[in-house]
């Protein structure tokens, strides 16, 4: 769809405009995504309705003036049912609301995505840590998907696994739909190990450690925590998480830090990093189990995400190769301002300003019936 406006001409993208290399920008060793103009839709809810379309979005969508809202309603930036409305239009329930924005994406750190094996069927590939695995949230282009498909032209691709943004390693993509599907059933009949190393703070018993202890996820502070009952064994305590055991071998330590092989039984949120710190053993860099006393994110006004990639401090990453070098960052062309954008001229959205590294975390291995994934280990993952 192409609009034109004030001599500008305004494409609206959708998930059907596959990203290319040329959406993509390199600076000091962070990828940026281009901004690009993309439809966010939403349906009148019950108790939307009888209010002003400019009121609506003041109301329920803070992150940007009423000023804003009026000047989109009256560029057409904003419509219901596909209509431009005046800005005293009343909304009705269930009426489409199209809300076309200059999307800003957040940046991740420009290492490469290493393709492992490429087969006829399955894709493995060393995931870097910051990056996506598929879009979500603010991310679109700057995933492991839309990666491989403006750099390799891999599409379609289907994870069998997920891997969160902040932690690194092997990545399993079924390259069919068929393909994914027997992963997937095998992952959930239990057929399936999988194995991790971790960088922990301590001396690590030498002893095998197996953890089983429910893990409670908080979507809204974006945290886990361990549930256990308690020493007298009282049965009639209600525990809120899901069951979850993991175990942990030590690979080496040097007494102020160990490597850790992590063995998850079972795949709750954040499970390896909450059940290490546990025992005592979180992962080194990991500042958002490091204490107890860890600031709750809604308090600070964060999203989950964000205060993750806040509490992440600075690791070696050499392993990684960077994308570009520093002779092709000046040659990327520039973007057009968009003179109603809020974030313009920023590359990154509101917020995102860090580095955002990785944490100590790294997918090694995924084996299963007949067959076997692996990744090398990261050079955090051998102590000197």
């Amino acid at each position: 769809m192409k609009r034109t406006r004030d001599d500008m001409d305004i494409v609206w993208q959708t998930p059907a405009n596959p990203p290319e290399l040329h959406d993509y920008i390199f600076r000091d060793g962070i990828r940026y995504v281009k901004p690009y103009y993309f439809e966010f839709i939403s349906h009148v809810k019950n108790r939307w309705a009888k209010k002003t379309i400019v009121d609506l979005f003041t109301e329920e969508f803070k992150g940007r003036p009423r000023d804003y809202y009026v000047s989109a309603v009256k560029e057409g930036r904003i419509q219901v049912d596909g209509q431009v409305v005046p800005i005293s239009y009343v909304v009705q329930p269930s009426q489409k609301i199209s809300h076309f924005l200059h999307r800003h994406e957040p940046p991740v750190m420009a290492w490469d995505i290493q393709i492992l094996q490429k087969e006829p069927e399955v894709l493995t590939v060393s995931k870097p840590a910051s990056v996506p695995v598929h879009p979500c949230g603010q991310y679109r282009k700057n995933t492991v998907i839309g990666i491989l498909q403006a750099e390799h032209g891999l599409a379609p691709l289907f994870p069998i696994h997920r891997l969160d943004r902040l932690v690194s390693g092997l990545l399993i993509l079924a390259r069919n739909a068929s393909r994914a599907d027997l992963f997937r059933q095998q992952i959930e009949s239990g057929m399936v190990k999988k194995q991790y190393v971790a960088r922990v703070i301590g001396e690590f018993p030498e002893d095998e450690q197996v953890v089983d202890a429910n893990v409670n996820y908080n979507a809204r502070e974006g945290r886990s925590t361990v549930e256990v009952r308690d020493d007298y064994g009282n049965g009639n305590t209600s525990l809120q998480g899901k069951s979850a055991c993991t175990k942990f071998t030590r690979i080496s330590t040097n007494g102020s830090h160990s490597i850790v092989l992590c063995e998850p039984i079972t795949g709750r949120t954040h499970q390896i990093r909450v059940h290490l710190q546990y025992i005592g053993h979180p992962i080194a860099n990991d500042m958002l189990y490091l204490s107890e006393s860890v600031t709750k994110r809604s308090a600070e006004g964060l999203s989950a995400d964000r205060a993750d990639a806040r509490s992440v401090i600075s690791v070696d990453q050499s392993s990684h190769q960077c994308h570009k070098d520093e002779a092709d960052y000046v040659s990327e062309e520039d973007f057009r301002i968009d003179p109603m954008c809020t974030n313009c001229p920023n590359l990154a959205p509101k917020g995102y300003d860090g580095h955002e590294l990785g944490l100590w975390l790294h997918c090694i291995r995924y084996s299963g019936p007949e067959w076997v994934y692996e990744c090398p280990r990261p050079d955090w993952a051998f102590l000197d």
